[in-house]
C-alpha cells in the first residue's frame, strides 16, 4: 500500500520532485515553530519561493497540485486567512471571468486563427520579418486589447501549426486523429526538422510575449493592473497614455530594436531558421485545405472573422469586462456555426480551466504576502526615499516584487499607499501623477523577467503548447533575459529624464 501510494502521490513527476515537495511541506511548520518572533515571516518567504519551485518545474508537474498542497499549508499554518483568499480572489474576479470565458472564446476561432496566419506564415519568407510582425502585431493589439487575449490568441495558432506538422511527420494525413505530444511515431528524418520547428515557435511566442508587454503598458486596457492606477489617477484613456508615453515609447523603440538584434544575431535561442520542409508541409496543408474547404467551411470562418472584428471593437472601447465579452463571443461564434454540443463546448474550457484553478491558488499565496507583510518593508522604504530618485526607485522596486510575485498585486500595494501620501498631503499632485506612471511602467516592463510576474507569460508557461515545444521555466526566463535587461534599463533611463 506505501509503494501504491508513493506511486499516486503527484502521479508520473519525477521522485526526486515528490521528495522535493515533502520536504517542503516538513519543513516549514518547523521554520514557524522554531522561528520564534520572525518565525512567521520566514516561513512565508519559504512557501513564496516554493511556489515559485513548482512554477518553474512546470514541464515536471502541472503547478496546480504542488501549489496547491502549500496554499493549504499556509492557511492551515494560519499565515493567511481564507477570508483573505476570498477578498483577493474577488478583487481579481474580472481576471478570473477572463481566464474562464475569453480563452475559451478563442478556441471557437481557431479555424479563422490559422488560416489567417497560415497565410502570413507561409507569405513572409524573411525569419526576420516574422519575428517583427510577431512582436509588432501583438504590442498593438495588447494596448486596445489586453496581453492575456493576444498571447491566447497566439497560443491557439502556434498549438494550431503545431499539430499540422507533428501529424505529418508521424506518417498520418491531415484527416487522422493524432496525438501532438507522443513523439515514437515521428520518423528519423522529420526529429531534426521537428526540433526546429519547436525553436522557431518558441522563438515566434517570445517575441510576441515581449511585444504584449511593449503594448500593453500604453493604456489602460493593456493590463489589469492599468485599470487600477487609472481609476486612482482619475485619468482618461488619452490621459493614461500621455502620461506613460514618455516610459513607455522609448521602451516600445528599444524592445523592437531587440527583438531585432537578438533575432538578426541569433542570440539566447532566437533566429533559428524555418526548416523547408516544415514549410512544404504547411503549404502542403493550405492546399490540401483550400481543396477540401466547401462552402460551410468558408461560412464558418467569414462568422469568425465577423465575430473577431466584434471583441475588438468591444475590447477597444471597453464596453464591459473582457470576460463578458468572452462569452459574447463564445454565444456568437457557436450560435452561428453549429456548434450547439455541451461535448465540444466543454472541450473549449478544457485549457482555460487548470489554468483558473492554478490563479486562485496563486492568490492564496498573494493574500499571505498581505497578510504577513512580507513586502511592507521594501514598500515603506521606497516611499521615503528623497523626491528626486523617488520615482526611479518605485520603478526598479515595484519591477522586482512583481517578478517574484504579481504584478497587480504589487500595482495595488503601491498606488494605494501613494493615494494616501497624495491625500495625507505628503506629496503634491505632480509628484503623485509621476510615481503613478513609476509604479505603471515598473509592474508592467520588468516583470517580463520571469512567467509568474505576469499572467499572460504565466498562461504561456502552463498552456499546452508549452510541453510542445519544449518551452520550460527556465527557458522562458533565459529568453526573456535580453528583453528583460533592455527593456528595464531604457525604462529607468525614461523615469529618471523624461518624467
Amino acid at each position: 500500500m506505501l509503494q501504491a501510494y508513493q506511486h499516486l502521490f503527484l502521479g508520473h513527476a519525477p521522485r526526486w520532485y515528490k521528495l522535493a515537495i515533502v520536504v517542503f511541506l516538513v519543513l516549514n511548520p518547523v521554520v514557524l515553530l522554531l522561528g520564534g518572533a520572525h518565525g512567521a515571516t520566514v516561513a512565508g518567504w519559504l512557501i513564496l519561493l516554493e511556489f515559485i519551485f513548482t512554477l518553474a518545474m512546470a514541464l515536471k508537474c502541472y503547478p496546480l497540485q504542488p501549489g496547491g498542497l502549500l496554499a493549504l499549508q499556509a492557511v492551515l499554518l494560519g499565515l493567511t486567512q481564507p477570508e483573505s483568499v476570498y477578498q483577493h480572489t474577488l478583487t481579481a474576479f474580472p481576471i478570473i471571468l477572463l481566464l474562464i470565458f475569453m480563452i475559451a472564446g478563442i478556441f471557437f476561432l481557431k479555424e479563422m486563427l490559422v488560416f489567417c496566419f497560415t497565410k502570413l506564415l507561409l507569405k513572409v519568407r524573411s525569419n526576420l520579418a516574422l519575428a517583427l510582425l510577431f512582436c509588432l502585431v501583438p504590442a498593438v493589439l495588447a494596448a486596445f486589447l489586453d496581453a492575456l487575449t493576444v498571447l491566447a490568441v497566439v497560443i491557439a495558432v502556434a498549438t494550431g501549426f503545431y499539430e499540422v506538422y507533428h501529424k505529418v511527420a508521424s506518417g498520418k494525413t491531415h484527416q487522422d486523429a493524432h496525438d501532438s505530444s507522443a513523439d515514437e511515431h515521428v520518423g528519423e528524418l522529420h526529429r531534426s526538422d521537428l526540433d526546429a520547428f519547436r525553436a522557431v515557435l518558441r522563438g515566434l511566442l517570445m517575441h510576441a510575449g515581449a511585444g504584449t508587454v511593449l503594448g500593453g503598458v500604453m493604456t489602460p486596457v493593456g493590463q489589469p493592473q492599468n485599470v487600477l492606477v487609472a481609476e486612482q489617477a482619475d485619468w482618461t484613456f488619452i490621459e493614461f497614455f500621455l502620461q506613460m508615453a514618455p516610459v513607455a515609447l522609448p521602451v516600445f523603440v528599444v524592445g523592437i530594436l531587440t527583438c531585432f538584434t537578438i533575432e538578426r544575431m541569433k542570440w539566447f535561442g532566437y533566429g533559428v531558421r524555418l526548416p523547408d520542409a516544415v514549410r512544404q508541409v504547411l503549404e502542403a496543408y493550405d492546399r490540401d485545405q483550400q481543396a477540401r474547404r466547401t462552402p460551410r467551411d468558408v461560412a464558418i470562418i467569414v462568422v469568425q472573422a465577423i465575430t473577431a472584428v466584434i471583441l475588438v471593437f468591444a475590447l477597444a472601447f471597453h464596453l464591459a469586462e473582457v470576460g463578458l465579452i468572452g462569452l459574447l463571443v463564445i454565444v456568437l461564434a457557436t450560435a452561428f456555426t453549429g456548434v450547439t454540443e455541451e461535448q465540444r463546448l466543454g472541450k473549449a474550457f478544457e485549457a482555460a480551466l487548470p489554468f483558473t484553478a492554478l490563479i486562485v491558488v496563486f492568490f492564496v499565496i498573494v493574500a499571505q504576502i498581505h497578510d504577513q507583510h512580507l513586502f511592507e518593508p521594501v514598500v515603506g522604504w521606497a516611499l521615503y526615499q528623497p523626491g528626486e530618485a523617488r520615482a526611479a526607485i518605485f520603478y526598479l522596486a515595484s519591477g522586482l516584487l512583481s517578478a517574484v510575485s504579481d504584478n497587480v498585486f504589487v500595482a495595488t500595494i503601491y498606488i494605494t499607499e501613494v493615494k494616501a501620501a497624495l491625500l495625507e498631503g505628503a506629496i503634491g499632485a505632480a509628484e503623485f501623477g509621476r510615481l503613478a506612471v513609476a509604479i505603471n511602467t515598473g509592474t508592467n516592463i520588468p516583470s517580463i523577467a520571469t512567467p509568474n510576474g505576469q499572467a499572460a507569460l504565466l498562461f504561456l508557461l502552463t498552456s499546452a503548447v508549452a510541453p510542445l515545444i519544449r518551452l520550460s521555466y527556465g527557458r522562458m526566463v533565459w529568453m526573456a533575459l535580453p528583453y528583460t535587461i533592455t527593456l528595464t534599463l531604457s525604462g529607468l533611463w525614461a523615469v529618471l529624464y523624461l518624467l
